[in-house]
């Protein structure tokens, strides 16, 4: 059910691969609710992914490719947006996340800095260089809403996700610094998804995936939120209802991060050690 919570509001959605994908979900969600914006992802992305397909559901959204890492694409992103969308924009989602540190199953003791550093870069660097970028060309109307994806492997150890965690733990931190000072700057609201683990193409190449997955599982009360929820809570923030929630790491994830144990993992606990 659609309640045109995005009517009229013009946005930009980075990091959509395929229908697997968390940023695909929300631009399918951002597009039923009334709201018209580009898509954007690293050039090797749309040629490896299904972009073209998303545009196509969204309206036939504009693609503009860009390295998250480079300043100059990001601002022509900005740019470009404004110009294909009609004005300044009220939302935009970062859900870019990759380490090669990963995807080359390279131990976190192990790690290789060059590696470690790239993780840092497209992963958090790049969201504050986003918001640089939007706010060094004036590109978000007052009261927009930025939202980054997030893990509570930033809070927690989850030993195969590698150095992926200081990436999110930074990726939090830059939403509260750069919320700070674009909420006194334009009313800006900056804010941080800490999403159940997901089956999509980049968190299954984690090591142990399945198992943070089942366990979550076991753990959440509520069960794992899936990409589809993960668009519906992501719409309310890019919506006007949250107008003064900003600086926060929501965590939507079925209840697993305030929960010590259950009475299922308990009881197979027990079963197996009997």
């Amino acid at each position: 059910m659609a309640y045109n919570l995005l009517k009229g509001k013009r946005g930009i959605i980075f990091g959509a691969l395929d229908e697997k994908s968390m940023a695909w979900q929300i631009a399918l969600k951002c597009h039923e609710e009334g709201a018209t914006f580009t898509l954007s992802n690293a050039p090797i992305a749309l040629r490896m992914g299904k972009i073209n397909e998303l545009s196509a559901l969204c309206g036939n959204a504009e693609i503009i490719g860009a390295d998250a890492t480079s300043t100059d694409d990001l601002e022509n992103v900005f740019t470009k947006s404004m110009e294909v969308l009609g004005g300044k924009i009220d939302f935009v989602l970062h859900s870019i996340g990759m380490s090669p540190n990963v995807r080359k199953k390279i131990p976190y003791t192990e790690t290789s800095y060059e590696n470690f550093q790239k993780t840092i870069d497209i992963s958090a660097l790049s969201f504050h260089k986003v918001m640089q970028s939007a706010m060094k060309l004036d590109a978000l109307n007052e009261w927009a809403s930025v939202v980054a994806l997030s893990y509570i492997a930033a809070q927690r150890t989850f030993p195969g996700y590698n150095d992926m965690a200081d990436a999110k733990a930074l990726l939090e931190s830059i939403a509260r610094s750069f919320g700070f000072q674009y909420g006194f700057k334009k009313k800006v609201r900056v804010n941080t998804i800490s999403q159940s683990p997901t089956i999509t193409t980049a968190g299954s190449g984690v090591e142990g995936f399945n198992a943070f997955y089942h366990y979550a599982q076991k753990l959440s009360p509520l069960g794992n939120a899936d990409a589809e929820e993960c668009a519906n809570y992501t719409i309310t923030l890019f919506s006007d209802l949250t107008r003064k929630v900003t600086m926060q790491n929501l965590f939507h994830d079925g209840g697993f991060s305030f929960t010590g144990v259950s009475v299922e993992l308990v009881e197979q606990i027990m079963l197996n050690q009997e």
